[in-house]
């Protein structure tokens, strides 16, 4: 499948989220939606790309900006995952891939020597009308929030 090119509109999703709700791109009209995904809960690289988007939430928020992380763990692992380290913003359980799919990225990874599939931390950021308007792959989580306020700022 191929990945929505930049300026093309985001179909609609509805896909499962911590607070036991249903989560809507649609719901987000009006506001740049920052769409993060990443391999698995409670890992080293995980947490700290997690908590700095916690940690400048603030700015996000200045910038009419919301922040959902997805990646393929239940609802029930994100609640837990959410609460523990404190997260101001949903998780989304993407199970059955529908979003990696959608915005392709689930590839093949080394891991321990074997190759198996996984998702390639990416983000992409949503316009107030449903527009993807930017895209990261390959994501370094060092610098990684301050690109994306970067990009953000720039783009009032």
């Amino acid at each position: 499948m191929t990945a929505p090119a930049i300026g093309s509109p985001i179909p609609d999703f509805q896909i499962p989220a911590t607070g036991d709700k249903t989560v809507e791109l649609s719901d987000y009209r009006g506001k740049k939606v920052v769409l993060y995904f990443y391999p698995k809960d409670n890992t080293p690289g995980c947490t700290t790309e997690g908590q700095a988007f916690r940690d400048h939430i603030e700015q996000f928020d200045q910038l009419n900006t919301v922040i959902l992380g997805v990646s393929r763990d239940s609802v029930k692992m994100h609640e837990g995952f959410k609460c523990k380290q404190a997260f101001p913003f949903d998780l989304l359980s993407d199970q059955d891939e529908t979003l990696c799919k959608l915005f392709d990225v689930i590839k093949m990874k080394n891991m321990y020597g074997k190759q198996v599939q996984g998702i390639e931390r990416s983000t992409f950021v949503i316009d107030e009308n449903g527009v993807l308007i930017k895209e990261w792959r390959k994501v370094q989580v060092k610098t990684h929030v301050a690109d994306v306020l970067s990009y953000l700022q720039g783009a009032r």
